[in-house]
This record gives C-alpha cells, sequence and structure tokens, in this order.
C-alpha cells in the first residue's frame, strides 16, 4: 500500500525491518508480510509515529481519548501497550512516562518530510530531484481519521509536501529539466489550485522552456479562478512573468490587489 512518493524515496534504500504506512491508509509489514493490528494499537502507532517516533504517555492518553478521564485513559493506553506485546509486535519502547518507535521502523511520513526538507533548505540530493509523486491521494495523511491530533498532523504534511514539489520544480526548471518541472507544478498545482507559489512554479517551468503561450494561458486560468473564488487577483510579480513589460491587462473594480 505504500504511495507513489515512498516507493520512489525507498527505491534505493535497504530496509529490511517493519514498515508503518500513515500515508493513503494505515499498514504495518513485518518482515514482508502485513500484520494485522487492532484499532487502538492502529491509533497509538500512528500518534507516536508522527510525532517523530517520541511522545509522552500522558499526552498520548489524553489525546486518544480525550472523552474519557486520565485515569480510564491511562488505562486504554496500557490495553494498547499490552496487545502490541501480545502480537509479538516490537515496535514500540515504552517506560513510566515515554513512548518511543524503535529505530529499525521505517515510516513513510518521515521519509515523505524528510524528502521535503531537504528540497526547501537547499541540499536536496541528485536522488531527490527523480521523485515522481503521481498519486494525489498520496498526500492525504490517516485518511477517515478525523480527530483533533490527525488533524493538524494532515495539514502539516501536506503543506511540507506542497513546499517539496514547488521547490523541486524549480529546481527541475533552473537545471533544464523543463517538462519533468512541469509535471512535477502540475501535481502541486492539483492539489491546491489556489496556491499562488504552486502557480508561479507551472508558470516558471512553461517560460523555462520558451511555452509563453501556456504560462499566458495557466496565468489567466488562475487569475479567473482567484477572482471567482477569492474576489482577489493575482500578485504583480506572478503578472509580470507573463507581462514582463507595461501596460499590464487591466483589473476589474471592486477586486483586491495581493
Amino acid at each position: 500500500m505504500l504511495t507513489k512518493l515512498t516507493e520512489s524515496l525507498l527505491r534505493d534504500m535497504r530496509h529490511r525491518g517493519p514498515v508503518l504506512t500513515l500515508i493513503d491508509g494505515f499498514e504495518l509489514v513485518d518482515n514482508g508480510r502485513a500484520v494485522e493490528v487492532s484499532e487502538s494499537c492502529k491509533r497509538l502507532l500512528a500518534f507516536v509515529a508522527v510525532r517523530g517516533g517520541r511522545a509522552e504517555r500522558g499526552r498520548a492518553a489524553a489525546a486518544l481519548w480525550p472523552q474519557t478521564d486520565d485515569t480510564r485513559a491511562s488505562g486504554n493506553l496500557r490495553s494498547a501497550l499490552w496487545r502490541l506485546h501480545r502480537a509479538d509486535l516490537h515496535v514500540l519502547r515504552s517506560d513510566s512516562h515515554i513512548l518511543t518507535l524503535r529505530r529499525t521502523v521505517l515510516v513513510d511520513v518521515h521519509l515523505v518530510t524528510e524528502w521535503s526538507n531537504r528540497l526547501v533548505r537547499g541540499i536536496a540530493t541528485a536522488g531527490d530531484l527523480q521523485v515522481r509523486p503521481c498519486n494525489v491521494d498520496a498526500f492525504e495523511l490517516l485518511p477517515g481519521c478525523f480527530e483533533d491530533w490527525a488533524l493538524l498532523e494532515r495539514e502539516r504534511v501536506r503543506q511540507q509536501v506542497l513546499h517539496g514539489l514547488e521547490v523541486l520544480s524549480h529546481r527541475l526548471t533552473e537545471v533544464g529539466r523543463h517538462a519533468e518541472a512541469v509535471e512535477i507544478a502540475m501535481t502541486a498545482v492539483s492539489v491546491e489550485p489556489l496556491r499562488e507559489s504552486g502557480q508561479r512554479a507551472l508558470i516558471k517551468a512553461h517560460l523555462g522552456e520558451g511555452n509563453w503561450v501556456e504560462a499566458r494561458r495557466h496565468y489567466e486560468l488562475y487569475r479567473q479562478l482567484a477572482r471567482r473564488q477569492l474576489a482577489v487577483e493575482p500578485d504583480d510579480s506572478l503578472c509580470a512573468l507573463v507581462y514582463p513589460g507595461p501596460p499590464y491587462p487591466r483589473h476589474s473594480e471592486g477586486l483586491v490587489r495581493k
């Protein structure tokens, strides 16, 4: 159940331990086989994993069982840990205060966010530029889970991935790989059409290969969308990319300039 993005990142790795998938659905694979995990154990593993593999016991219990008092929530946490131990799943360490995901466990969301962070920080490897995320659904962390902690983490991962895609498109444009840059930018735009930074990456990719008609067409499509959905005009700097000299296209009255 690994997503296209995670598969791309795993391609050159030689990982032999358990793999925990949280993007586009939950799955735990150990020794090459999918492991059945109870619902409470899924939520516990996911909660610890999305927090970098480490969480306080009290905070985990309160977040996972918010409708109960502290004593009952702590009891539910102990039951989930007991079920993991009974299933012979040695993926989580626990003491009286801290829950820690074992280092042998590879988590797909960690791979994805680390890839995005390398791009954003300007330390991407040659392999990072080869990643090809094709599945829009791959950007949803723990689909179907609408608890507060999951919603916050889902949006955090979504923002990180979008930033990574936009930077990747810019990098590919800079090195002359324009067709790939267009593909990556279009993936970002399809996830969030109103995100101007994604539209900028797409327009720059078209301009990089000399496709002024495509660049202006996408600018006008975005401009119409922003007018219709937000009652705003695109930023002047975006307009200047496709209309580099005055006079600029006349903007409608009553719309807000960004």
